[in-house]
């Protein structure tokens, strides 16, 4: 069953953040490939993608979909990952009136839902800001 929560266990990238690299361009995908979409190879290796990155973009959901509506008003943005990927995530522990484009970040494993019928804990990544002294 795709929805449970031994799946979702076994989803290498969702924990480890691991992407692939194609062996023949160097382009790297998250979530890992088949097929490079840069040069069509079809070999990649893994690879762990760093956890910090740059806030390139962002939103705020004012009017959230079912299951979060008692988070809203939150803010989900795209980073770049060190040069590496872009990753669209929420970002937490900030007050969305304070993100801003350009704000270092880090991706942290964090409780995503609760499925309130079934009781099953969906856990995924989100981004953190990153505090430097």
């Amino acid at each position: 069953m795709i929805g449970s929560a031994r799946y979702w266990r076994e989803v290498p990238q969702r924990y480890r953040y691991e992407a692939g690299e194609c062996a023949k361009c160097g382009k790297t995908y998250f979530p890992p490939r088949q097929v490079c979409g840069g040069c069509r190879g079809q070999k990649f290796k893994t690879v762990t993608l760093p956890n910090e990155g740059t806030i390139e973009t962002f939103t705020i959901i004012r009017v959230a979909p079912t299951g979060f509506s008692r988070e809203a008003p939150y803010a989900v943005g795209i980073v770049n990952l060190d040069k590496k990927v872009k990753v669209t995530a929420q970002i937490v522990d900030i007050p969305v009136d304070q993100v801003k484009i350009g704000d270092r970040v880090r991706l942290e494993f964090r409780l995503v839902q609760k499925d309130a019928e079934s009781g099953i804990l969906c856990y995924g990544y989100k981004f953190v800001p990153v505090t430097r002294s």
